[in-house]
């Protein structure tokens, strides 16, 4: 159940959950009316607004950051941690700080890295760019199959390869290194080495 929301203002927490018609209205109020995240109160009475950056304060199980780079600290992971959380996976690029993360990696926690959990947004780019430049029209549900594939190859590359070097479970080495691997590969492949 999400309780939390955040913008560069403060969070709100909302106790009774953030369904999909709540999100609905916060990405209207974000997107079309550029709205701040404390102006949910106001249509949702029930929770409350906090000034300031302490969401990572607020005792979850799932930790999802998703806005700015260094968003999330060392001192936020630890609290996170101490709060009960054991999931932490980014939705931006390098949200968490290298503290933050040697915390998440060392507590052995599930933790999916930028590299990896946030690379939907850039293959969603992908798939639409081969529409574009094939004149296809894929629908809604095929456009989900072969995202849900290209992430499921990028988790399986990555246990793979933190497998293959010597530190199996650490998504954080494993994307890392299939990352490396698949650059190195295509260079070989144009003969860039």
């Amino acid at each position: 159940k999400v309780v939390t929301l955040s913008d560069s203002g403060g969070y709100i927490i909302d106790m009774d959950g953030i369904n999909n018609e709540k999100l609905a209205w916060v990405m209207d109020l974000k997107n079309n009316r550029r709205g701040r995240i404390k102006e949910y109160i106001e249509k949702y009475p029930n929770a409350e607004y906090h000034e300031g950056t302490g969401v990572w304060s607020v005792p979850c199980e799932v930790a999802l950051p998703s806005a700015t780079q260094n968003e999330l600290n060392g001192d936020d992971a630890k609290t996170l941690l101490e709060n009960g959380c054991y999931v932490v996976s980014e939705g931006a690029n390098m949200p968490s700080t290298p503290d933050a993360v040697d915390l998440f990696v060392e507590k052995k926690i599930l933790y999916g890295p930028g590299k990896a959990a946030n690379a939907g947004g850039v293959a969603v780019s992908g798939l639409e760019m081969s529409q574009n430049s094939l004149r296809l029209s894929w629908t809604r549900e095929e456009v989900d199959g072969r995202l849900k594939g290209i992430m499921k190859s990028i988790h399986d590359a990555s246990v793979a390869a933190a497998e293959a070097y010597g530190t199996p479970g650490n998504y954080v080495n494993g994307a890392n290194i299939a990352g490396f691997l698949k650059v190195a590969e295509s260079m070989m492949q144009q003969g860039a080495v």
